[in-house]
C-alpha cells in the first residue's frame, strides 16, 4: 500500500530494548500466575473443540492472503476503503468457491469473520439470499438461487425507505399488478418512498428483493416482496425505471455500499413476486398466506444473529481494554514504588469488568437464540406457525438488549484506555461504529423493547396458570407466588442462583404489573388503547428491559449448571455470572428496591459482594480475554496487542501515516508560509 512507503531510521527511538521486554513481561506474569484453563474456555466460547478448529483453520487461510490484509485500514479514504472492500469480495468468493463453503453454514461465517472489512457484496449473502430461501417457492429457487450462491447475480434486500425504517407497514413503494400484461409494476410515489440504507444496493447489487405494498384489483394487501433486476448484467448500468447510488458517507461502514433506489414505473413478470406463502393467480386474485407476519422470518434471523454479533464486539473491546490496562501504569500507589498497573486500581475494575462477565452473558444468550431461532424455522417449514409470537417477542427483545449492552460497553472499554482510547490504532472506535448502528438497523431497539412490551401485555392480560404459559413467562402467571422481599440474609446468599433469579423474576413482575396498571387506569379515565399504550410506553420499556434481563441471566446460569468444565475454570465462570447477577442489581436498584423488595441493606450487601468478585475476576482477567481467542489481525489495535508491546508499535504506526511521508507538509506552502515568512525575516 501507498501508505507504507516510507522509511525511517528512527522506528527503534521510542522504546528501549529494556522497556520492550517489560512490556511483554506484564502480560506474561498475568498468563503465568493463572490458574484458568484457556483452552477449555475458549472451546467454551466457540461451542466446542471442533468449532474452534474450524474457526482457526478459516483465519489461518484468511490471514496469510496478503488481499485480506487491514494494515493500512484505519489511514484509507471512505472511496479507497470501498474499492479495497469491492477487491477482497472478489478474493472472498474465489476463496468461498476453492473451499466449497457457500452452503456452510459454519465455515463461510468464520471465513468472513476474520476478513474483518465490510465487503459490499456482504448483503447479498447476508439478507438476500436468505429471504429467497425463505420465501421463493421451489420453482423460484430452481431459477435464482444458484446464480446467487455462485454470485454470478448480487443481490440486496430493499425494505427500509427514507420516511419509513422499523414500521413495515408504512412502507410507501407500490407494487400494482397488471392483469393485461401479466406484470407488477413497482414505483416509488413520492420522495419518501425512496429505498434508502440497504447494504449493497448503491453500486453492487444486481438484483433486489423488493419490499412493497402489493395492490391487485384495486385492494391494497400490504406489504410483500418481489424480486427485482437492477442493472445490466452486460456493462452493470441501471435498467430502465432504476435510479440507484450510495447515500453518501457515514459514521462508519465505508465498505458496505449503502444505498438508495428510486423505481418509476418498473415492471416485473408476475412469477417474480415471492410466492412461497402468499400468491397473485394470473387473474389478480390474491390468495392470502397461513400467517400474515411469515415474511418477517429473514429480519428475525437478522436479529438472532445480531445477539451473537454484539457478543463478538464487546469481547474484542475488552479483549483490548484489559491487556492496555494491565500494559499502562499511572502513579505510583506510594510514593517510592513503580507507577500503578491501572487495572490494579479498583475503579478500574469496577468498569472493566463487569464488561467482561457481560461478554460471557451475550455469549450464551447468543448460543440460546440461535438455537430458538433455528427449531423455529423447522417448525414454520412445516407449516406449524405456533412458534413464531414467542420468537418474534424473544429475537425483539434480545436484539434490543444485547445491541445496547454491547454498545455501552464497548464505549466503557475506550473510556477505559483514555485518550489512547480515541486513537483509532487503538482499534476501538472502529469496532464501536461497527457496533453502534445495531442499535437502529432491523428494528429501533425503542421499538423492539415495545413489541416485546406487547407480548408481555397479552400474556399478563390472560391470566394463566403457569403449566399453560412458555417457561420464559412463567413467572407471569397467576399462580406465581409474590415474595414481598428477598431470601437474602447473609451476603454470602447473593451467589445463590436461585436468589438472583427470584430477585429478577420479582423485578420483572412488578414492572410488568406497574405498567399494566397504570395503562389501565388510563383507559378508565376514558382514553383509548393506543393513546393508553403510548401514554405509559416509557413504563413498558423499562418492563421490556427488565424481562430481556431476567432472560439473559437465566441462560447465563443454566450454562454454568450444566457446561462441562474443570473445577478452576467453574469457579470462574460462577464469578462471572455471580458478577452480571449482581453488578444488573446495583445499577438498577431503584426496581429492585421497588415495593421493599430489596432492602437498604441488602444493596449494600450486594454492593460489598461485587468488591470481592472484582478481586476474584481481576487475577484471573488477562486469561479471560484471552479465552476469546481474538488475534491480532482481527482485533486490528496497537494497544490490544497479544505481545503488550504497546508503545513501539504505536510510533511505528503514527510513522506510517501518509501525512507524514514527507518532514514538511505540501500545506506549507500552499498556505502556512504565508504566516510565517514575515515572521522568520523578523527573527
Amino acid at each position: 500500500s501507498k501508505c507504507f512507503n516510507v522509511r525511517y531510521t528512527l522506528l527503534t527511538l521510542p522504546t528501549s530494548s529494556d522497556l520492550k521486554r517489560a512490556m511483554a513481561k506484564e502480560l506474561k506474569i498475568e498468563r503465568d500466575r493463572s490458574n484458568v484453563d484457556v483452552q477449555e474456555l475458549t472451546h467454551i466460547w466457540d461451542g466446542g473443540e471442533l468449532v474452534t478448529k474450524t474457526r482457526r483453520e478459516m483465519e489461518d487461510i484468511v490471514f496469510s492472503d496478503p488481499t485480506f490484509s487491514n494494515d493500512d485500514k484505519y489511514f484509507l479514504s471512505t472511496e479507497e476503503a470501498f474499492v479495497r472492500g469491492m477487491e477482497k469480495s472478489v478474493r472472498y468468493v474465489e476463496w468461498s468457491k476453492k473451499l466449497n463453503i457457500m452452503d456452510d453454514s459454519q465455515r463461510r461465517p468464520y471465513f468472513k469473520r476474520a476478513i474483518n472489512t465490510e465487503l459490499p457484496i456482504g448483503l447479498s449473502e447476508g439478507m438476500f439470499i436468505p429471504t429467497l430461501e425463505g420465501q421463493a417457492s421451489d420453482e423460484q429457487l430452481k431459477k435464482w438461487l444458484g446464480p446467487a450462491k455462485r454470485h454470478e447475480i448480487i443481490g440486496a434486500y430493499a425494505q427500509t425507505e427514507m420516511g419509513h425504517g422499523t414500521f413495515i407497514r408504512g412502507l410507501e413503494t407500490t407494487a400494482t399488478y397488471d392483469p393485461t400484461t401479466r406484470e407488477f409494476v413497482l414505483n416509488s410515489p413520492t420522495l419518501t418512498s425512496l429505498k434508502w440504507w440497504p447494504g449493497s444496493l448503491g453500486h453492487t447489487a444486481t438484483h433486489a428483493v423488493v419490499v412493497a405494498r402489493l395492490i391487485t384489483k384495486g385492494t391494497d394487501y400490504g406489504i410483500h416482496q418481489f424480486f427485482v433486476p437492477l442493472r445490466s448484467l452486460k456493462d452493470h448500468r441501471p435498467l430502465p425505471g432504476i435510479k440507484a447510488g450510495d447515500i453518501g458517507t457515514k459514521f462508519g461502514y465505508f465498505g458496505a455500499d449503502n444505498g438508495f433506489l428510486r423505481l418509476d414505473h418498473v415492471r416485473i413478470p408476475r412469477e417474480n413476486m415471492l410466492m412461497r406463502y402468499a400468491k397473485v393467480d394470473v387473474d389478480g386474485t390474491y390468495i392470502k398466506p397461513a400467517h400474515e407476519r411469515i415474511s418477517y422470518a429473514t429480519m428475525i434471523m437478522i436479529r438472532a444473529y445480531l445477539v451473537f454479533f454484539s457478543a463478538d464486539l464487546l469481547s474484542r473491546a475488552v479483549t483490548i481494554a484489559t491487556r492496555y490496562s494491565v500494559v499502562r501504569r499511572q502513579t505510583p500507589s506510594k510514593p517510592d514504588g513503580l507507577e500503578t498497573q491501572i487495572l490494579d486500581y479498583v475503579t478500574h475494575q469496577y468498569k472493566l469488568l463487569p464488561e467482561i462477565a457481560n461478554s460471557y452473558a451475550l455469549k450464551m444468550a447468543s448460543r440460546f437464540m440461535m438455537e430458538l431461532y433455528v427449531q423455529s424455522k423447522g417448525q414454520i417449514n412445516e407449516g406449524d406457525l405456533s412458534s413464531l409470537p414467542v420468537l418474534h417477542a424473544t429475537s425483539s427483545g434480545l436484539k434490543a438488549f444485547s445491541t445496547e449492552m454491547a454498545c455501552r460497553g464497548i464505549e466503557v472499554c475506550r473510556l477505559a484506555c483514555g485518550g489512547m482510547g480515541y486513537s483509532l490504532a487503538s482499534g476501538l472506535p472502529y469496532i464501536y461504529v461497527t457496533a453502534v448502528p445495531s442499535q437502529t438497523y432491523e428494528g429501533d431497539n425503542t421499538v423492539l423493547y415495545l413489541q416485546t412490551a406487547r407480548y408481555l401485555h397479552k400474556v399478563y392480560s390472560q391470566r394463566q396458570a403457569q403449566s399453560e404459559l412458555p417457561a420464559d413467562v412463567a413467572y407471569l402467571a397467576s399462580d406465581y407466588p409474590r415474595h414481598r422481599t428477598c431470601a437474602a440474609r447473609s451476603p454470602y446468599q447473593l451467589f445463590d442462583a436461585h436468589i438472583q433469579l427470584e430477585a429478577y423474576r420479582q423485578r420483572a413482575v412488578r414492572t410488568v404489573s406497574k405498567a399494566y396498571y397504570i395503562m389501565g387506569l388510563a383507559v378508565t379515565k376514558g382514553m383509548d388503547q393506543s393513546d393508553a399504550w403510548n401514554a405509559t410506553s416509557v413504563e413498558w420499556v423499562r418492563a421490556a428491559k427488565a424481562h430481556c434481563h431476567l432472560s439473559v441471566l437465566q441462560m447465563f446460569i443454566k450454562a454454568v449448571q450444566t457446561l462441562n468444565m474443570s473445577p478452576n475454570n467453574q469457579h470462574i465462570f460462577k464469578a462471572l455470572c455471580d458478577l452480571f447477577a449482581l453488578h444488573g442489581i446495583v445499577e438498577n436498584g431503584r426496581e429492585f428496591r421497588q415495593d421493599g423488595y430489596m432492602s437498604s441493606e441488602q444493596l449494600d450487601m450486594t454492593q460489598t459482594q461485587i468488591y470481592d468478585l472484582l478481586t476474584i475476576i481481576r487475577k484471573e482477567a488477562v486469561p479471560l480475554v484471552d479465552a476469546f481467542d481474538h488475534r491480532d489481525e482481527l482485533l486490528c489495535s496497537v494497544l490490544g496487542r497479544y505481545d503488550g508491546d504497546v508503545y513501539n508499535h504505536l510510533y511505528q504506526w503514527a510513522l506510517k501515516c501518509p501525512r507524514n511521508k514527507s518532514e514538511v507538509h505540501p500545506s506549507y506552502d500552499l498556505h502556512l508560509k504565508k504566516l510565517l515568512k514575515p515572521t522568520a525575516a523578523k527573527l
